[in-house]
């Protein structure tokens, strides 16, 4: 069946009209991560029913460049290389990809839950069983601009302006989770178009000193410094487009709010309004009057994750891909991963 939905959904794409004209820009949680280093590759060179259903999901989702998170990072890339010589083999293929380095399960030495052992995922610079756990990846038809690639996932968390971080935080500590980013994306007529990805911690799993809710809020109030100007390093130029997995939803759920509202309202940035919608066919985003409900949601009834294209971007549609569950990639869709692919077309 998941062939079959894959195969069907990737002809509808390549005849629809908007697709010459249009760029998809995508970002999925696609929950590639397993509880040691190389399981993953293992899983995606073997024959993992879940590897095999992200594969049917990425090639449903058709987008020009998408921001993976949620994905095991290893030096060499060669998790992101087997994912991506899948998707070849599927009809999609990713000529060029970028795997990130994140912060998780980066050794500290220090212990910094305080239970007096070092070296557990907790004492890491970010929770992670081990170095390289659930970081981020950029899968892109268009050619990535490695050379000109902006790298902040060294930032420190004290060095961001009007940080919350608790007053027993390390001063090395770094600010960032999985990474802050800036990838240049290589246009047809010359430009570069500068992702902005990123993957914050969860605002939860943590005590009464609301660590994790601080760090959460601060990894998205990064951006707001950047573009604000108020950091040694200069603001991004457009056009750009914010993106990943901010992990706070600004209605709903457990967090500090104040930033992600901040982000999302910003004069420099656009919100799509995504919400559930099917393949590259629908038309904008109205989607299915039985998806109302899932307005925003791309995990649950939670909008964790987010595209917000710079103002000076023409936005056609956006939505996240969440069918029917009559639809067959529903159930593809569930076997694959808990979140949902966030995707907005934009014209050039």
């Amino acid at each position: 069946m998941c062939l079959l939905v894959q195969s069907a959904l990737a002809l509808s794409a390549l005849t629809d009209p908007l697709r010459a004209e249009t760029l998809r820009i995508a970002t999925y949680n696609a929950d590639l991560s397993r509880a040691g280093p190389g399981l993953m590759l293992q899983a995606l060179r073997g024959d993992d029913p879940q590897a095999a259903a992200v594969v049917a999901v990425i090639t449903a989702l058709d987008a020009d460049v998408l921001v993976l998170t949620g994905l095991d990072y290893d030096l060499r890339g060669d998790t992101l290389a087997a994912l991506a010589d899948r998707l070849a083999a599927s009809g999609a293929p990713y000529p060029h990809r970028l795997p990130l380095r994140p912060n998780t399960g980066v050794a500290t030495g220090l212990d910094l839950d305080g239970n007096g052992r070092l070296g557990e995922p907790r004492d890491a610079m970010a929770y992670g069983r081990f170095a390289g756990e659930g970081g981020m990846a950029v899968l892109s038809r268009l050619p990535i601009d490695v050379a000109a690639l902006r790298d902040f996932t060294g930032f420190v968390w004290a060095d961001l302006p009007r940080n919350l971080r608790p007053p027993d935080t390390p001063a090395g500590q770094l600010l960032s989770t999985a990474g802050l980013y800036e990838v240049p994306i290589r246009l047809p007529d010359g430009r570069s178009l500068r992702l902005l990805p990123y993957y914050a911690t969860p605002p939860v799993f943590d005590g009464p000193e609301d660590r994790n809710g601080r760090r959460n809020h601060d990894e998205t109030a990064f951006w707001l410094r950047l573009l604000a100007g108020e950091l040694p390093i200069p603001p991004p130029d457009p056009p750009f487009v914010l993106l990943g997995q901010p992990n706070l939803d600004p209605m709903d759920g457990e967090g500090l709010t104040d930033a992600i509202h901040a982000l999302l309202a910003h004069p420099a940035l656009q919100d799509p309004a995504p919400r559930g919608t099917n393949s590259r066919s629908d038309t904008g985003q109205q989607g299915d009057p039985a998806l109302d409900t899932a307005l925003y949601a791309t995990l649950g009834g939670l909008r964790v994750e987010q595209i917000l294209p710079s103002v000076d971007l023409d936005v056609l549609a956006s939505g996240v891909l969440w069918p029917p569950d009559t639809d067959p990639l529903a159930a593809v869709l569930a076997a694959a991963s808990r979140h949902r692919p966030l995707w907005v077309d934009l014209r050039f």
